[in-house]
């Protein structure tokens, strides 16, 4: 069996717990609501075709928070490790933030969507975005969010990268969410080994091969540092 060192082809998936410590706001509360709101009218197409200035206000919100908080020690070590040439590292996020980006990483799939891209409804034009979305285009601009019913990004792309993958991370998720529940279950398939780095156990924490609990700051630089082989 390789040593951790060894491991060359490495998928990460990163979930709120990793931005959290950021400063960004889950929103979502112990009763499922996000922000008072019930996560249908905020997070879904019908919810949108319902009432538009609900869901633009809400994450107009969202956006303007990015302005406010930076990528912590967490996404920094991500990226170190991405920087390596005899990796080959895939960050697959949950999250709809650019953190990782601003920690200098390039090789990223955001499976929901990126708050800082807007999309067309008419023509799905796609289009970098950092701004309220005005009332004059609450109909014609959404989001370029992955609502609940709808399909997430880069799945063929994902599905490909797991299937090889030689370590697979988790980190600050519950990893009981689908479809990125079933990630690490496609890995072990494939006799990778799982890593679930996470601020306090999940349901899911006996499945893993290893289950490390402490703040993402803390526990992910310290354990990626243990794919290095000159600091064994």
């Amino acid at each position: 069996m390789k040593e951790l060192h060894e491991l060359k082809k490495i998928t990460i998936l990163s979930g709120a717990g990793l931005s959290q410590e950021s400063g960004i706001k889950t929103f979502r509360d112990a009763n499922g609501l996000w922000e008072n709101h019930p996560i249908e009218e905020v997070a879904s197409p019908g919810g949108y075709q319902k009432n538009p200035e609900l869901v633009q206000n809400f994450y107009n919100l969202r956006r303007r928070q990015l302005k406010e908080v930076q990528a912590n020690a967490a996404h920094l070590a991500i990226a170190d490790l991405e920087k390596l040439e005899q990796k080959d590292v895939l960050i697959i996020t949950q999250n709809v933030d650019d953190l990782h980006e601003r920690a200098g990483s390039k090789n990223i799939i955001h499976m929901h969507g990126e708050l800082r891209k807007i999309r067309n409804t008419k023509t799905n034009e796609i289009k970098y975005w950092e701004e309220d979305i005005l009332e004059k285009d609450y109909l014609s601009w959404r989001p370029d969010i992955v609502w609940f019913g709808e399909e997430i990004k880069g799945a063929q792309r994902i599905y490909q990268h797991l299937v090889d993958t030689e370590l697979f991370i988790a980190i600050g998720t519950s990893s009981q969410v689908y479809p990125a529940a079933q990630f690490f279950q496609i890995v072990k398939e494939n006799h990778g080994l799982c890593v679930e780095l996470n601020l306090e156990p999940t349901q899911m924490s006996s499945y893993y091969d290893l289950s490390i609990q402490g703040k993402a700051s803390e526990v992910v630089p310290s354990f990626l540092k243990k794919l290095y082989a000159d600091e064994l």
